[in-house]
């Protein structure tokens, strides 16, 4: 018989527990976290997304930026003559093993984001991690589940829940300004280079290989890894939880969806880059919610098309939200217009932001010396993140796919099952409990 995953998170909490060092170091992170001393952090993974993040993150007063981890030494080299003070590290383990570190930067390949996040939680410390939040759905629930169990704050990098202007569009949308929303169209459209897998070769005497892999069965080092290992079907989840991950996060936001979608329809592929490419540079996704006590349901819309440099609204991300009374277009670019019946144009008084960094930073900070969710929790970077995996199975198999959002398993297609989760190394510490 299947079992649930509420059953399978029941019984993970009931096995596991916190145990007494996990209670003595949330005890101790609490304190410090409550104190008037600088939250101690550190950064896991060193390429250009971390060092951004390091910079805010240093340039605050109530943070040390106390310790840089990667397995590359150039990276870690040309890392540390930016923070001279903060001490180094080869990986994540170093890094929790570290009882004086509160916080992580989690900053590493997508393979790392959930089960880095749900080991730096296990180990009694709050995590800011770069999106997508997960590898696959069910590794993304278990990092719910080690969240929620250690009462960590967990904060996923989609900026745009704490930028001025996405969070008006959205309150403008909760109050009607549109009617009932009904249906949202999200959009990335870029003009990438084309990504090919590149040529199996010997990894750089600079990197310790097999830290980068973690817990990810081995596999052959690729000439690309360092610019194209988001395109690898082992390590990264394609354009859609890479940058499209942003866009469909507050489609879902302004659509009023708070559980995973029932019915996934998709189509896609490599239509302009016949490359080899794991992922597609054109992609069409739907997904259709049931709206809970009402016969009533929901779509959201995903578009993709990475060799194209036209878009709607002059704007390479986007949504356009339709409403019973009208339509509002918004976008982290920091853009918003309402157009109501008729395509009136309907004046709105809020400031125009693009995405805010600071802000998300500002907020994880307060979250963790409030105790309380932050704005792109856990639940919310799961809920999100799981669009990118069950678009990426839709067009993968090409066929309209249900769902159930309570066990979170697909209805009668054990093949689409089956891409749910992946094989980890049995004897690696990074190995998520429970898969």
């Amino acid at each position: 018989m299947q079992r649930s995953a509420s059953q399978d998170r029941r019984d993970f909490l009931r096995d596991t527990g916190l145990g007494m060092a996990g209670l003595a170091a949330s005890a101790s992170l609490a304190q410090a976290a409550a104190a008037d001393q600088p939250m101690r952090v550190a950064l896991v993974g060193c390429g250009g997304r971390g060092l951004s993040l390091a910079r805010i993150f240093h340039g605050r007063d109530d943070v040390q930026l106390a310790c840089l981890a990667d397995c590359n030494r150039d990276r870690l080299a040309a890392a540390a003559r930016q923070f001279p003070d903060a001490k180094t590290a080869n990986g994540f383990r170093e890094v929790l093993d570290d009882k004086m570190i509160d916080a992580v930067i989690n900053a590493t390949p997508v393979h790392w984001h959930a089960t880095g996040t749900i080991a730096a939680c296990e180990a009694g410390k709050h995590v800011y991690v770069e999106k997508p939040c997960s590898h696959n759905l069910r590794e993304g629930r278990l990092m719910v589940d080690a969240a929620r169990r250690n009462n960590r704050v967990v904060q996923h990098g989609t900026q745009s829940r704490s930028t001025s202007t996405i969070m008006a569009g959205v309150q403008l949308l909760r109050d009607g300004a549109i009617g009932e929303v009904v249906a949202a169209r999200a959009w990335n459209i870029q003009r990438h280079p084309p990504q090919a897998s590149g040529q199996e070769s010997r990894p750089p005497d600079v990197l310790d290989y097999d830290e980068w892999l973690g817990p990810v069965p081995a596999v052959p080092f690729h000439d690309n890894f360092f610019s194209g290992w988001n395109w690898q079907p082992e390590f990264g989840t394609g354009e859609i939880g890479n940058d499209g991950v942003h866009d469909i996060d507050y489609a879902r936001w302004g659509l009023g969806v708070e559980t995973h979608p029932s019915l996934i329809s998709a189509a896609g592929g490599g239509y302009v880059y016949h490359n080899g490419a794991h992922f597609p540079d054109t992609q069409q996704v739907s997904y259709e919610y049931e709206v809970p006590g009402k016969q009533d349901r929901k779509i959201l819309i995903y578009e993709q098309r990475l060799w194209s440099a036209s878009y709607p609204h002059n704007c390479d991300s986007g949504v356009e939200f339709y409403g019973t009374l009208g339509q509002m277009f918004l976008s982290r670019r920091g853009k918003l217009e309402v157009l109501l019946d008729r395509n009136k144009r309907h004046p709105v008084d809020v400031p125009l932001e693009p995405q805010n960094t600071e802000s998300h930073i500002e907020d994880f900070i307060d979250a963790i010396r409030n105790d309380r969710l932050s704005h792109a929790n856990a639940e919310v970077a799961h809920l999100t993140t799981s669009l990118c995996h069950l678009g990426n199975i839709a067009t993968r198999l090409r066929r309209t796919l249900r769902f159930d959002p309570g066990e979170e398993r697909f209805l009668g297609d054990d093949e689409a099952n089956g891409l749910l989760a992946r094989e980890y190394r049995e004897d690696h510490w990074a190995t998520p409990q429970g898969v």
